[in-house]
């Protein structure tokens, strides 16, 4: 267990692209919705002919209007395209849009028909009237209670959509990661963010702790808040984590979160003292060193060491080979010179039932394992390899 390098960083992101676009939303080619990417073709403002838009969007209904900044590129296969790194919906205003929206298959029962004669009916107040005065559209042939419900249904859950889009955006929270954010915690994104919006770095893959710390500075958290300090005492582990790491030695644990935190000592003891009393981390002691670890690792690490401890039991089904005589068959067998410590491992194998073999590159550790499986491969042995790469 020793001190783990800080080096590594989340990706840097890139600069947002200024050039943008706006328009209607003609057609959604494509929406994914699971990550939320689509692609979508716009008649965009100061563009003749429709254009096509690629980004990511938690919903997105043809007829609404769409606010989009990024690049151009060419695609190979499909051309011109517009790349967005930034996307806003929002509802339809104009007549278009609305009936569009309305009958773009959004609302299961209201189609381009029913789409028309609600237009016709309200107007541009049409989604005033759904929300406020929902028992007026009954005034529609052929809207009974039914369809009501479900246009009321509906339009409510894409107006909590676009708010909670509105809230992420407004704290700085790009498109993409608004989507996962989204698709994440559903309807609850706004309150699970603003009681603790470090839970991102825990919840979400690719959302680390200095996204979730830059987030939370724009919300207003305070530098030294427990729940910021709490979450880079984690942020740190997981750093260690990286690099093959259970934990860290308590002594370096603290200077490290203090450089990465920049609050005081005071403050970060008691981050991991309250941490440790949440279950979160785990006190414990190797070779006498006192060390903090995350919890799942720790349970993980003691798991592991009894399934071991219980492999080790009994007696190893290859007992009884004669280890020296083994040796001088698999090197002719295989043209090879084995070295004194192969050699030793080769007998430390066939006297236990578990063995751990490590070493750097180039060690051997290939050529070792391959004369093991001959040996046991020769006395009929079943043998299961696995390996991760």
């Amino acid at each position: 267990m020793s001190l783990a390098s800080m080096a590594k960083s989340e990706r840097p992101q890139q600069d947002v692209p200024t050039e943008l676009l706006g328009g209607l939303i003609e057609r959604v080619t494509f929406h994914n919705d699971n990550n939320g990417f689509c692609v979508l073709r716009i008649k965009a403002r100061g563009h003749r002919d429709l254009v096509t838009l690629v980004g990511h969007a938690a919903a997105v209904t043809a007829g609404e209007w769409i606010t989009a900044s990024g690049i151009w590129v060419t695609d190979r296969d499909h051309g011109l395209q517009f790349k967005a790194a930034f996307l806003k919906v929002s509802a339809p205003t104009s007549r278009e849009g609305i009936e569009k929206y309305l009958g773009s298959g959004m609302i299961r029962g209201i189609g381009p028909v029913y789409a028309k004669k609600l237009v016709k009916a309200f107007g541009e107040q049409v989604f005033t009237v759904i929300e406020e005065t929902p028992e007026r559209l009954a005034e529609v042939d052929g809207i009974g209670p039914i369809r009501r419900e479900r246009m009321v249904a509906a339009w409510a859950d894409q107006k909590v959509i676009r708010e909670i889009m509105l809230f992420l955006h407004t704290h700085g929270v790009g498109t993409a990661r608004a989507v996962r954010i989204f698709k994440t915690y559903g309807i609850d994104a706004v309150r699970i963010m603003t009681e603790n919006p470090y839970r991102l770095a825990r919840d979400i893959h690719g959302i680390g702790f200095k996204t979730a710390d830059a987030i939370a500075m724009k919300m207003g958290i305070a530098q030294n808040a427990p729940i910021r300090v709490q979450a880079g005492i984690s942020y740190a582990l997981m750093e260690a984590r990286d690099d093959g790491h259970c934990g860290l030695p308590h002594e370096a644990l603290t200077p490290l979160a203090e450089k990465l935190l920049e609050v005081p000592i005071d403050a970060i003891e008691a981050a991991i003292a309250a941490e440790i009393q949440e279950g979160t981390l785990i006190a414990d002691q190797v070779q006498n060193t006192p060390g903090v670890f995350l919890a799942p690792l720790y349970r993980n690490e003691q798991d592991i060491a009894q399934i071991l401890k219980k492999l080790c039991a009994g007696q190893a089904p290859w007992s009884g080979i004669a280890a020296d005589a083994a040796m001088d068959w698999v090197q002719k067998r295989l043209d090879i010179v084995l070295a004194d410590s192969q050699k030793a491992a080769i007998r430390m194998v066939l006297q236990e039932k578990v063995a751990l073999i490590t070493g750097g590159p180039g060690v051997g550790k290939t050529t070792l394992v391959n004369a093991i499986l001959h040996i046991l491969d020769a006395k009929k042995l079943r043998i299961v390899l696995a390996a991760p790469t």
